[in-house]
């Protein structure tokens, strides 16, 4: 297989710099930067593509820092490798499912300090991917097999609200880092996820499901999916790559909880944050102060620790207050931003951003005057109130941002598990 992942990459450095993205093509609104908080240089041609998009000062650069874990010594369930992890959405979801995760990967310094935090078994790696080897990862796990390789592949070269985007863009191509890895750790199965925009840009899915098939001698299929159908109260989605060895996947495994087709309405906004406890500007609680009272709330609440973690308000200018609590819920608060609404309780949430890397607040709370915090953003992403975000408000409203709900994940994991109950009974 050496020899094919070659090929594929000599193939694209080539086509880099022609026209195989039609980048213009793309209605997404996974991505949405602020004016004031968007991705920018400080240059008068500050939106002129030919300048290098700015990069966080969070970000690694140095040599990988290798943290090795025990789990994968002691776990008798399927193991679970994510690269582009973040702060762990994809983990969280697959913990659910029965899955443990040996090892996560990410470049972003708090994203890693989050996914160590909810993973103190798991090995990590902090440092740029291109820097990372499949060795590493192979003497962290001590040669132990890897049941399912993910992928978060980064998404912004995406999204026509990325006004810095570009055809050639970089973060278009990390996927064929993956290749490296699912090429030398030959995994019983492979999920890459990426956002809705990539399905209509150009054929670019296409050329992404062929690479990974040829790689990874697994047919590998895409298709998108709603987070709402799997009890996230967020309109979110997703694409998602999968493929398995024991046979060809079908998405139709994959079930869907909620909606039209099922017993179950869509999740809301009260239904998934109505028991957390008011907030006044820039006000703090650590303890609920009432029960849960949805399905959904006991659920996040489940495993949760001594105290209520995440809880803080933003500190807003009187301006902003009064702006949010002269909103209708459902309404937006700035003409030019559709998407920074204010929520009202009987809804769903749009879909949640990371707003670039010096991120304002998105979403305004359905009856107090402010932002939400970030337990809330949490919540509406389906991270259970045991999972805590660390490195402060704004890098933790990027990691929230960024993630992948874990209810989805979920649901893919469950639909992966039966597969590779299969690829077992053939061993």
């Amino acid at each position: 297989m050496f020899f094919i992942f070659k090929f594929i990459c000599i193939f694209v450095e080539k086509m880099k710099y022609k026209s195989i993205v039609s980048v213009l093509e793309v209605n997404d609104t996974q991505l949405s930067l602020y004016e004031n908080s968007s991705t920018r240089m400080v240059t008068d041609n500050k939106w002129d593509k030919e300048v290098e998009v700015e990069k966080s000062s969070y970000y690694w650069n140095g040599d990988p820092v290798l943290h090795k874990g025990t789990i994968h010594n002691t776990s008798k369930k399927p193991l679970v490798v994510e690269l582009f992890c973040g702060c762990g959405g994809t983990s969280v979801g697959f913990e659910m499912a029965g899955f443990d995760v040996a090892l996560g990967c990410d470049i972003l310094r708090p994203a890693i300090e989050t996914f160590k935090h909810n993973h103190p078994k798991s090995s990590a790696i902090l440092g740029d991917i291109k820097k990372v080897t499949p060795e590493m990862i192979e003497n962290l796990l001590d040669g132990k097999k890897v049941d399912v390789l993910v992928a978060g592949v980064p998404c912004q070269g995406f999204s026509l609200n990325n006004r810095k985007r570009k055809q050639d863009d970089n973060r278009n191509f990390l996927y064929l880092e993956f290749l490296r890895f699912v090429d030398y750790l030959e995994p019983n199965s492979i999920v890459v996820e990426n956002v809705s925009g990539m399905k209509s840009t150009g054929t670019f899915s296409e050329d992404i499901e062929k690479s990974l098939s040829l790689v990874s001698g697994m047919k590998v299929t895409s298709k998108l999916l709603y987070a709402p159908d799997y009890g996230v109260p967020q309109k979110r989605t997703r694409l998602v790559f999968v493929g398995t060895k024991s046979k060809d996947f079908s998405f139709d495994d994959i079930v869907k909880t909620h909606g039209p087709t099922t017993s179950q309405e869509y999740v809301t906004i009260e239904q998934a944050i109505g028991d957390l406890p008011p907030l006044s500007n820039g006000e703090e609680k650590f303890e609920y102060g009432s029960k849960a009272t949805s399905k959904f709330q006991r659920l996040m609440r489940k495993k949760k620790g001594k105290r209520l973690e995440n809880h803080r308000s933003p500190k807003h200018p009187k301006a902003t207050i009064s702006r949010i609590g002269n909103t209708e819920p459902g309404s937006p608060m700035y003409p030019k931003f559709k998407q920074r609404i204010r929520l009202s309780w009987d809804g769903l949430s749009p879909t949640q951003v990371s707003g670039g890397i010096r991120p304002q607040f998105q979403l305004g709370h359905p009856s107090d005057p402010r932002g939400l915090s970030i337990r809330e953003r949490c919540r509406i992403q389906s991270f259970p109130d045991h999972i805590v975000i660390k490195g402060g408000t704004v890098q933790a409203r990027v990691q929230t941002g960024n993630a992948v709900p874990p209810l989805l994940a979920k649901a893919v994991a469950l639909a992966i598990k039966q597969y590779l109950h299969e690829v077992s009974d053939l061993a």
